[in-house]
């Protein structure tokens, strides 16, 4: 039975100061294809809105030609996106997805987190994907200097590269390589001024119960290998790994828990796909530190594939000590301890 997620998807758009992300909103909200969207900041006097594109303002509340609108982060992001809610639900304000601009030396994971704790945000909002946005012309010396900017990049799902214009190929090769040093898993597409393919920048998370396998690999990273950045000692290890066989629950929780207690602050992200013994459908799972969303179940899964994938994003981890991660959950599945019943993998029953 294929479960339905109506909850608005939300986009976490993040990037330092400078980068260029009023710019890129300003063409999100011209383009018809973008849809409804309602784009939260953190104050209309800090951004550019182009206005020529201003129908009305009301409040915290600026309404849009294009038929998105804009709001004022006034009080803390929860309140704020349940007064959209709403007002939604009143029909005062029509939109089918929310745009969060987060302020350029943000770190985007504790909004992440808050969009999982937060009941009412969960029940209603669902992260969609994080779109982080690199300058290539002052971006090597950004990530040098602000590791603000490292994190943002680090757990981006989309990576988009703004004034290659003002580079040359070499330069803007250069910053892109070492971007993929810093999320190797993470999509990228260089900007026009602004401008990018509106059908890049949504329905980037696999996050939901009729994703595919190919929604699965590109949201894990055709293309995932071991890789850091160590610029200025703040290194950041991309790395993934695969379980070919069904992994008893026990097993999987003991591992993560594992994981998450000798380095949860230092796990910037982590997301994957398992497949659990005694389950025909697969779940996928994401987290950012020690804060996991519930598993989503695959409902439409029809793959006979069962190796599970995840990969994870971290801060001061050597690769050897991923590879012991690894070698323990591996050596777990052979042991006469590991040898339970395989309970049903349902979100309410697990330890994450």
């Amino acid at each position: 039975m294929l479960i339905q997620d109506d909850r608005v998807p939300v986009t976490l758009l993040t990037g330092f100061l400078g980068v260029g992300k009023t710019t890129l909103l300003n063409h999100v909200i011209r383009n018809p294809d973008a849809g409804r969207i309602a784009v939260v900041m953190n104050e209309f006097r800090d951004v550019g809105l182009d206005h020529d594109l201003i129908e009305e303002v009301t409040g915290d509340i600026v309404l849009m030609h294009a038929g998105c609108l804009c709001c004022s982060i006034r009080a803390d992001l929860a309140k704020t996106m349940a007064l959209l809610l709403s007002r939604r639900k009143r029909g005062e304000l029509i939109f089918d997805r929310v745009i969060i601009e987060t302020t350029g030396i943000a770190d985007p994971g504790p909004i992440m987190n808050t969009m999982v704790t937060d009941t009412m945000i969960a029940d209603n909002y669902r992260l969609d994907g994080v779109v982080g946005l690199a300058d290539a012309a002052t971006g090597p010396q950004t990530l040098d200097k602000q590791f603000e900017a490292v994190n943002q990049i680090a757990m981006a799902d989309l990576i988009v590269v703004t004034k290659t214009d003002l580079v040359t190929l070499s330069e803007c090769e250069e910053f892109e390589t070492r971007l993929g040093g810093i999320n190797s898993s993470a999509h990228r597409v260089k900007a026009d001024h602004g401008r990018i393919p509106i059908d890049t920048l949504f329905g980037l998370s696999a996050m939901r119960p009729n994703a595919t396998s190919d929604d699965i690999t590109d949201w894990l990273g055709v293309n995932t290998h071991h890789a850091h950045d160590d610029h200025r000692h703040h290194r950041i290890e991309s790395a993934s790994i695969e379980v070919a066989e069904p992994i008893q629950l026990s097993v999987f929780e003991f591992w993560l828990e594992s994981l998450l207690a000798l380095k949860g602050p230092d796990i910037l992200r982590m997301k994957g796909i398992v497949h659990i013994e005694g389950n025909e459908q697969p779940h996928v799972f994401h987290g950012v530190q020690h804060i996991f969303d519930l598993p989503v179940p695959l409902t439409s899964w029809s793959g006979k594939d069962t190796t599970s994938r995840a990969v994870l994003t971290a801060r001061n981890m050597e690769k050897s000590e991923l590879e012991a991660s690894l070698e323990v959950l591996l050596g777990r599945m052979k042991s006469p301890e590991a040898g339970v019943e395989a309970r049903r993998f349902e979100a309410a029953e697990t330890s994450f």
